[in-house]
Protein backbone atom coordinates (compact mmCIF):
# COMPACT_ATOMS: atom_id res chain seq x y z
CA UNK A 1 0.00 0.00 0.00
CA UNK A 2 3.25 2.64 0.94
CA UNK A 3 4.59 1.43 -2.58
CA UNK A 4 1.03 2.56 -4.34
CA UNK A 5 0.86 5.49 -2.25
CA UNK A 6 4.21 7.04 -3.49
CA UNK A 7 3.73 6.07 -7.16
CA UNK A 8 0.22 7.75 -6.67
CA UNK A 9 2.33 11.25 -4.93
CA UNK A 10 4.81 10.91 -7.62
CA UNK A 11 1.86 10.78 -10.68
CA UNK A 12 0.38 13.96 -9.20
CA UNK A 13 3.41 15.67 -9.40
CA UNK A 14 3.34 15.36 -12.75
CA UNK A 15 0.04 16.00 -13.56
CA UNK A 16 -0.25 18.82 -11.49
CA UNK A 17 3.33 20.55 -13.30
CA UNK A 18 4.97 20.76 -9.87
CA UNK A 19 8.76 21.47 -9.68
CA UNK A 20 10.74 20.58 -6.84
CA UNK A 21 13.86 23.24 -7.48
CA UNK A 22 14.65 26.31 -8.47
CA UNK A 23 17.81 25.08 -9.99
CA UNK A 24 17.91 21.80 -12.17
CA UNK A 25 17.82 18.56 -10.09
CA UNK A 26 21.61 17.25 -11.11
CA UNK A 27 23.21 14.00 -9.44
CA UNK A 28 27.08 15.02 -8.95
CA UNK A 29 28.64 12.53 -10.95
CA UNK A 30 26.47 13.98 -14.23
CA UNK A 31 29.78 14.79 -15.93
CA UNK A 32 31.94 11.50 -15.32
CA UNK A 33 30.49 10.56 -19.06
CA UNK A 34 31.50 11.64 -22.09
CA UNK A 35 29.37 12.94 -24.06
CA UNK A 36 30.15 9.97 -26.61
CA UNK A 37 29.38 7.64 -23.84
CA UNK A 38 26.15 8.53 -22.62
CA UNK A 39 25.05 8.58 -26.39
CA UNK A 40 26.15 4.70 -26.31
CA UNK A 41 24.25 3.86 -23.34
CA UNK A 42 20.98 6.15 -23.94
CA UNK A 43 21.21 4.16 -27.45
CA UNK A 44 20.95 1.04 -25.86
CA UNK A 45 17.81 2.25 -23.38
CA UNK A 46 15.86 3.33 -26.81
CA UNK A 47 16.24 -0.08 -28.21
CA UNK A 48 15.46 -1.39 -25.34
CA UNK A 49 12.05 0.47 -25.29
CA UNK A 50 11.58 0.10 -28.90
CA UNK A 51 11.63 -3.39 -28.63
CA UNK A 52 9.75 -3.83 -25.51
CA UNK A 53 6.80 -2.08 -27.41
CA UNK A 54 7.30 -4.97 -29.93
CA UNK A 55 8.56 -3.14 -32.65
CA UNK A 56 11.07 -4.97 -35.84
CA UNK A 57 14.14 -2.85 -35.59
CA UNK A 58 15.50 -4.63 -38.57
CA UNK A 59 13.00 -2.25 -40.81
CA UNK A 60 15.03 -0.02 -42.45
CA UNK A 61 13.08 2.77 -40.88
CA UNK A 62 13.46 2.39 -37.32
CA UNK A 63 17.33 0.82 -36.87
CA UNK A 64 19.07 3.86 -37.13
CA UNK A 65 15.94 5.59 -34.65
CA UNK A 66 18.18 4.59 -31.32
CA UNK A 67 20.96 6.04 -32.27
CA UNK A 68 19.38 9.54 -33.68
CA UNK A 69 16.90 9.63 -30.24
CA UNK A 70 20.47 9.20 -28.46
CA UNK A 71 22.23 11.61 -29.87
CA UNK A 72 19.03 13.96 -30.18
CA UNK A 73 19.01 13.72 -26.48
CA UNK A 74 23.31 14.69 -25.59
CA UNK A 75 24.04 17.26 -28.29
CA UNK A 76 20.71 18.92 -28.66
CA UNK A 77 17.85 18.92 -27.05
CA UNK A 78 19.64 18.08 -23.41
CA UNK A 79 22.31 20.15 -24.23
CA UNK A 80 21.58 23.08 -21.91
CA UNK A 81 23.07 20.38 -18.82
CA UNK A 82 26.10 20.51 -19.54
CA UNK A 83 27.73 23.89 -18.14
CA UNK A 84 30.30 23.73 -21.33
CA UNK A 85 27.43 25.03 -23.32
CA UNK A 86 26.55 27.52 -21.47
CA UNK A 87 26.71 30.52 -23.37
CA UNK A 88 29.92 33.46 -22.72
CA UNK A 89 27.76 36.39 -22.39
CA UNK A 90 30.23 39.33 -22.34
CA UNK A 91 29.29 42.91 -21.64
CA UNK A 92 29.84 46.51 -22.62
CA UNK A 93 29.66 50.00 -21.13
CA UNK A 94 26.51 52.09 -21.54
CA UNK A 95 28.54 54.65 -22.81
CA UNK A 96 25.40 56.11 -24.77
CA UNK A 97 23.80 56.26 -21.18
CA UNK A 98 20.21 54.63 -22.56
CA UNK A 99 17.85 54.57 -19.07
CA UNK A 100 15.11 53.37 -20.67
CA UNK A 101 14.24 49.18 -20.23
CA UNK A 102 15.47 47.22 -23.08
CA UNK A 103 12.81 44.43 -24.40
CA UNK A 104 13.74 41.46 -26.60
CA UNK A 105 10.20 40.31 -27.44
CA UNK A 106 8.63 36.80 -29.20
CA UNK A 107 12.13 34.73 -28.19
CA UNK A 108 11.37 31.33 -29.54
CA UNK A 109 11.57 28.46 -26.75
CA UNK A 110 11.65 25.24 -27.40
CA UNK A 111 12.29 23.14 -24.36
CA UNK A 112 10.87 19.62 -22.91
CA UNK A 113 8.63 19.13 -19.79
CA UNK A 114 10.48 17.02 -17.23
CA UNK A 115 7.39 14.77 -15.94
CA UNK A 116 6.68 13.34 -19.46
CA UNK A 117 9.20 14.13 -21.87
CA UNK A 118 7.25 15.92 -24.15
CA UNK A 119 7.73 19.06 -26.46
CA UNK A 120 7.36 22.59 -24.53
CA UNK A 121 6.69 25.23 -27.77
CA UNK A 122 6.55 29.25 -27.22
CA UNK A 123 7.88 32.75 -26.68
CA UNK A 124 9.79 34.11 -24.01
CA UNK A 125 9.77 37.72 -23.52
CA UNK A 126 12.64 39.22 -21.80
CA UNK A 127 13.71 42.82 -20.17
CA UNK A 128 16.45 44.76 -18.27
CA UNK A 129 17.29 48.39 -17.13
CA UNK A 130 20.80 48.94 -17.81
CA UNK A 131 22.88 49.39 -14.67
CA UNK A 132 25.82 51.12 -16.72
CA UNK A 133 26.43 47.71 -18.62
CA UNK A 134 24.36 46.13 -21.62
CA UNK A 135 24.97 42.65 -23.34
CA UNK A 136 24.68 41.76 -27.04
CA UNK A 137 21.10 41.24 -28.06
CA UNK A 138 21.78 37.93 -29.07
CA UNK A 139 23.12 36.72 -26.27
CA UNK A 140 19.79 37.19 -24.56
CA UNK A 141 18.39 34.51 -26.79
CA UNK A 142 21.64 32.28 -26.31
CA UNK A 143 20.87 32.44 -22.64
CA UNK A 144 16.87 31.34 -23.09
CA UNK A 145 18.21 28.29 -25.22
CA UNK A 146 20.31 27.13 -23.17
CA UNK A 147 17.80 26.99 -20.23
CA UNK A 148 15.37 25.80 -22.27
CA UNK A 149 17.77 22.72 -23.54
CA UNK A 150 17.33 20.66 -20.80
CA UNK A 151 14.10 18.73 -18.83
CA UNK A 152 12.38 21.74 -17.70
CA UNK A 153 9.28 22.92 -15.64
CA UNK A 154 8.40 26.47 -17.20
CA UNK A 155 8.19 28.23 -13.67
CA UNK A 156 12.29 27.19 -13.23
CA UNK A 157 12.85 28.14 -16.79
CA UNK A 158 11.65 31.79 -16.31
CA UNK A 159 13.65 31.93 -13.09
CA UNK A 160 16.62 30.93 -14.19
CA UNK A 161 16.76 33.08 -17.34
CA UNK A 162 16.32 36.06 -14.93
CA UNK A 163 18.46 34.79 -12.60
CA UNK A 164 21.09 34.73 -15.11
CA UNK A 165 20.61 37.77 -16.78
CA UNK A 166 21.40 39.47 -13.38
CA UNK A 167 24.06 37.73 -12.58
CA UNK A 168 25.45 38.65 -16.20
CA UNK A 169 24.54 42.27 -15.97
CA UNK A 170 24.89 42.89 -12.08
CA UNK A 171 21.34 44.60 -11.68
CA UNK A 172 18.12 43.21 -10.32
CA UNK A 173 16.06 44.98 -12.49
CA UNK A 174 15.10 42.17 -15.64
CA UNK A 175 12.13 40.70 -15.93
CA UNK A 176 10.73 37.72 -17.91
CA UNK A 177 7.33 36.75 -19.34
CA UNK A 178 6.76 33.10 -21.23
CA UNK A 179 3.64 31.89 -23.19
CA UNK A 180 4.21 28.46 -23.86
CA UNK A 181 2.14 25.04 -25.08
CA UNK A 182 2.90 22.03 -23.08
CA UNK A 183 2.55 18.66 -25.22
CA UNK A 184 1.86 16.70 -22.15
CA UNK A 185 -1.10 18.43 -21.75
CA UNK A 186 -2.32 19.26 -25.72
CA UNK A 187 -1.40 15.77 -26.97
CA UNK A 188 -1.95 13.61 -24.07
CA UNK A 189 -4.37 13.37 -20.96
CA UNK A 190 -7.01 16.08 -21.44
CA UNK A 191 -5.92 16.71 -24.60
CA UNK A 192 -6.46 20.73 -24.57
CA UNK A 193 -5.18 21.41 -27.48
CA UNK A 194 -5.78 25.21 -27.20
CA UNK A 195 -4.25 26.00 -23.75
CA UNK A 196 -1.16 27.27 -23.22
CA UNK A 197 0.59 28.51 -19.88
CA UNK A 198 1.83 32.03 -18.79
CA UNK A 199 4.53 32.10 -16.54
CA UNK A 200 6.57 35.77 -15.41
CA UNK A 201 9.59 36.93 -13.14
CA UNK A 202 10.13 40.39 -11.89
CA UNK A 203 13.03 41.50 -10.37
CA UNK A 204 14.06 44.54 -9.11
CA UNK A 205 12.19 47.83 -10.57
CA UNK A 206 10.14 45.35 -12.58
CA UNK A 207 8.24 44.83 -9.39
CA UNK A 208 6.49 48.22 -9.38
CA UNK A 209 3.54 49.03 -11.03
CA UNK A 210 4.09 50.98 -13.34
CA UNK A 211 7.65 49.37 -14.90
CA UNK A 212 5.72 46.26 -14.84
CA UNK A 213 2.95 47.78 -16.67
CA UNK A 214 5.14 49.02 -19.21
CA UNK A 215 7.01 46.02 -19.96
CA UNK A 216 3.62 44.15 -20.02
CA UNK A 217 2.59 47.10 -22.71
CA UNK A 218 6.19 46.49 -24.64
CA UNK A 219 4.82 42.86 -25.19
CA UNK A 220 1.79 43.97 -26.86
CA UNK A 221 2.93 46.27 -29.61
CA UNK A 222 2.50 44.39 -32.81
CA UNK A 223 5.99 44.13 -34.19
CA UNK A 224 5.57 42.41 -37.67
CA UNK A 225 7.43 43.47 -40.31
Amino acid sequence: MKLDSKIDELNAIGDNHIGTSINTPMREDAFTLTNEEKIDLIKEDVRHIMETLGLDLKDDSLKGTPNRVAKMFVKEIFSGLDPKNKPSASTFDNKYKYGEMLVEKNITVYSTCEHHLLPIVGRAHVAYISNGTVVGLSKMNRIVDYYSNRPQVQERLTIQIVKELQEVLNTEDVACVIDAKHLCVNSRGIKDVDSSTVTSEFGGKFKEKDTRREFLDYIKLDTTF
